[in-house]
Order: structure tokens, then sequence, then C-alpha cells
């Protein structure tokens, strides 16, 4: 025989487990709330484990215009703590798309060893990318003169931008060299993905939502096929560096970015 349950018991078990679900949902919300309330700083981790802010969410202290001496005027804003590239319009454009006027900015400061994260969000159909181990002499030597020519890891809206039909081209692949393997996954238009970047030695890694979806090694014979095989064969000292800028890429589409931190490593071994 099923003994019966109270009605005064089951009326504290109900009061009790909603208590605890209120409980819950109110601990979610809050770290939810912590996580996008205090966006560019540094955790107390963080800052112990040597990042540094690129972006303070006020100022481009840290950043300037590829080939130039300062930001394009118009094409780059900070809005509420958001770095936004601004949607250029009819303005003419190079061959693969990129515009001619406005352009790429990147950090006044180069880097050999490092590790980047930042987060990211791209309007219907947009376009852009981090480029990586960029030569400003070298980019302003070919056409259009305002992009950076660097390792890209790709920033795309998969669903809606042409670019995608080609595998390497997709969101955080390695540009033209890699495509994201199956771990990947992309957060709707509208919504912050996060980046990260390590590059160190011959060793690169892109990582998207906390997934690694793109590793390699320059000296192996793979890469040397990929790369052979790439738009970039044929730069020369394109893949021979080993130090440059972050740049952040002017493709002519509406893009947001936040968060933008960086460490250096030390030397692989």
């Amino acid at each position: 025989m099923t003994a019966r349950r109270s009605p005064l018991l089951t009326l504290f078990l109900v009061t009790a487990l909603g208590l605890f679900a209120v409980s819950c949902a109110g601990e979610n919300s809050a770290e939810s709330a912590e996580a996008t309330s205090s966006p560019n700083t540094l955790t107390a981790a963080e800052q112990e484990a040597g990042w540094t802010l690129l972006f303070d969410g006020e100022d481009l202290s840290q950043w300037t215009g590829l080939g130039r001496d300062s930001i394009p005027r118009g094409h780059w804003q900070i809005e509420d703590g958001v770095l936004r590239k601004v949607e250029t319009g009819e303005v003419p454009r190079a061959a693969d798309g990129q515009p001619l006027e406005g352009g790429d900015i990147m950090t006044t400061d180069t880097y050999r060893n490092f590790e980047l994260k930042l987060e990211w969000k791209t309007s219907k159909g947009g376009n852009s990318g981090i480029k990586y181990n960029v030569s400003d002499s070298l980019s302003t030597a070919h056409e259009p003169q305002y992009a950076a020519l660097g390792f890209e890891y790709q920033l795309l809206d998969d669903k809606r931008h042409p670019d995608s039909e080609e595998p390497s081209h997709r969101a955080a692949g390695l540009y033209d060299l890699i495509p994201p393997n199956d771990q990947k996954s992309l957060k709707p238009v509208g919504e912050w993905n996060q980046a990260r970047l390590v590059f160190r030695g011959n060793h690169g890694e892109h990582w998207l939502n906390g997934k690694k979806v793109v590793e390699y090694n320059l000296d192996t014979t793979e890469f040397d096929s990929l790369f052979a095989a790439s738009k970039y064969a044929d730069i020369a000292g394109f893949r021979t560096r080993r130090a440059g800028h972050i740049v952040l890429q002017d493709h002519g589409n509406d893009f947001w970015f936040r968060n933008i931190k960086i460490r250096e490593l030390s030397a692989a071994e």
C-alpha cells in the first residue's frame, strides 16, 4: 500500500523547489550580468597571467591605420565601449571586395609569440578578419594599399556571405589556407562570439567560443602544400616573417569588437 503524502508536506516541497529554482536563476542572471557589465577590463587572474588590454573602450591609443599615422576617420568609431567598423556603403573596392578607402587598423606594437582574445559580432552578411604577423611596409607595397597582408583569422556571417562557399574562407578558419573543423560553433548574427588566437614559434591555433577549430605548424610539408596553393604563395616575405602587428580588417561591413586582450608568450622550445 502506498503511503499518502500530507498536503502540508506537499506544499512544503513545492515551495522549497520553487525557491531553489529562483535562487539558481538569480545566480545565473548575476553571472551573466557580471560577464557583460564590465567589458574591456582585466580580471585579477588575467593581470597575474600577463594579459594587457589593447582596447579600453574609450580610445584607440594603441592602434593606428595601416599605412597611415591615424585611424581612418568615419570608418572606425567607439560606441558605448564597443569598437565599431562602420558600414562604408558604396565606396571604391579592390577585386577581392576590400575598400580602397578607409582601411584596416593595426596595433602600434608588434608581437612575435602571443595569445590574443577578443569578442566580435557581425551584421547580416558581414565580413572582417583578425590578421596577424603583419608588416606595414610589406602590406602597403601591394594593392589595395591600406589592406594588411598577414595570416588571417576569418570573421564572417557564414549563412549569408558568399565567401563561405569556400571552406577555408569560413568564420574562424585560417583564411585561404585551413578551414575550421567540425568542433566549430558559431553564434547567430547580432550575438557576441569569442575568438582566441595563439601564435608561438611555428605553431598556430584558432579557437572559437571555447573550441579549438584550427591548428597548424608552419614547418611541415602539409603546410608547404597549403601555402603553395593559396593566394599568398607569390608574396615574398609573407611566410618567413615571425613578428608583426595585429590587425582588424575593414572589409566594408558593419562589425563590432570588444574585450581585446593580449599576452606575450615565451618562445617555443
